[in-house]
């Protein structure tokens, strides 16, 4: 019998740490090869872990809550060495770094500070840049990280330090010399019941505000006619649904006229590294999902210009009954290029949806409602009820003008107004 390092597994493309949610197992307890043997959490998915060896649990290195870097051990289990697996050589425990040391000591001795000094050495390393997005830190928020590196520079560490003393200056205001301060108002927040955060509201609140302080926001809107498409679907649902079996909702409807428009225009379909514009070949498209909770989750569909209809219902239908069964796999929200947030389920006229970093734009789609229109005819005008809904695009104004906004949002609700109503599912 020997002491098998057990590590934190490689859970997908690109993530590097993970939060432990909860231990199946116990100290003295024992594991059985393949069976889970605890819960973590990568950005918004939670995937179960099993152990890759059979034999008693001896230490349990992390607690719930805890992050650990892909990699870390995380618990000793003793085993025989069998029944795959593949045993690893016994590491110590992490011990904190001297920048960690600082920053705890900090903690411990000192209340939340209320203000910072601006790092003027903020140079922002590649390193540095991924972590940050990782946690959702803007480049204002690095600015207010002491940097421990030749002439104050910012390392790894300190951010990372940073992070473990629970971002202390997050919401603390610059000090200054000038003659005007942003005052600490105290707001009276008035009493009540109190419902901490769960883990994924913490993400999403995060995000937000980092979208929010990366991105300046600009919402366009339009209206589009959806008559046409309303009664194509109505009319041809059940046929679909026999051919396909699946449900014909509008979400591929939509999903597919915006593939159509971002075609037209694709440099909606990019990101901002810097001063460069990344102008992404590939399409594709997040899609918002409510969570039994009231947490949101963005399923990616991948390629979406390249599926048809039949394939667009399945794959996002799919999607979003394993999003909200708390199923998908953690590449499945990753590499959205542009984002659908249909309010209009929740009986919404229209929305202002805040981007989806790192993404240019992002479509609302507002309730489909009859409503008497003013119609335009040969013989004259006329007063008929059509269906129709508004559309909203919240946009980056750094890399998307007005111009470019508006042409791309006029296109998709042209593509769906021009529905042909002939066609062949």
């Amino acid at each position: 019998m020997s002491e098998v390092a057990f590590k934190m597994p490689k859970l997908g493309e690109s993530i590097t740490e993970a939060a432990i949610i909860k231990w199946f197992k116990e100290v003295g307890d024992t594991v059985e090869y393949d069976e889970i043997l605890l819960e973590v959490a990568t950005d918004k998915v939670d995937s179960e872990v099993p152990s890759t060896v059979s034999g008693e649990i001896v230490e349990i290195l992390y607690q719930p809550n805890e992050v650990v870097g892909v990699g870390e051990v995380i618990a000793l289990i003793k085993s025989d060495g069998k029944e795959g697996s593949k045993a690893a050589p016994i590491e110590k425990k992490r011990t904190m770094s001297p920048v960690e040391k600082t920053f705890k000591s900090r903690q411990q001795t000192t209340k939340q500070p209320t203000s910072f000094k601006v790092n003027e050495n903020v140079f922002i390393s590649p390193l540095v840049d991924s972590v940050a997005r990782e946690h959702h830190i803007s480049y204002e928020e690095l600015a207010r990280i002491p940097g421990t590196g030749k002439d104050g520079r910012l390392r790894k560490s300190d951010v990372l330090a940073y992070l473990k003393d629970g971002r202390p200056f997050q919401f603390a205001q610059p000090e200054s010399t000038s003659g005007f301060k942003v005052p600490d108002l105290q707001f009276d927040k008035g009493s009540g019941k109190i419902v901490e955060m769960d883990r994924m509201r913490k993400m999403i609140a995060d995000h937000m505000v980092f979208s929010k302080h990366t991105s300046p926001h600009v919402t366009a809107y339009v209206e589009a006619d959806l008559t046409n498409l309303v009664a194509w679907r109505k009319d041809h649902k059940q046929a679909f649904q026999k051919k396909y079996n699946e449900k014909l909702t509008y979400t591929p409807l939509f999903i597919e006229a915006i593939t159509k428009a971002i075609s037209d225009f694709p440099m909606i379909n990019s990101s901002l590294d810097g001063y460069n514009i990344i102008v992404k070949e590939d399409i594709n498209i997040g899609m918002a999902t409510a969570l039994p909770s009231g947490n949101l989750i963005v399923p990616v569909v991948k390629n979406a210009d390249k599926i048809n209809l039949g394939e667009l219902a399945e794959i996002t239908n799919d999607l979003v009954a394993r999003a909200r069964d708390g199923k998908l796999k953690a590449d499945e929200t990753k590499g959205s290029t542009f984002t659908i947030s249909n309010v209009g389920t929740f009986g919404s006229l229209m929305g202002t949806p805040i981007i989806n970093q790192p993404e240019a734009a992002i479509l609302a789609t507002g309730i489909i409602k009859k409503r008497a229109e003013v119609m335009e005819n040969p013989e004259g005008d006329t007063i008929e009820i059509r269906s129709m809904m508004y559309l909203s695009l919240s946009f980056d104004h750094r890399i998307v003008d007005g111009y470019l906004a508006g042409s791309f949002l006029r296109r998709i609700a042209d593509y769906l107004e021009q529905f042909d109503v002939k066609r062949e599912i």
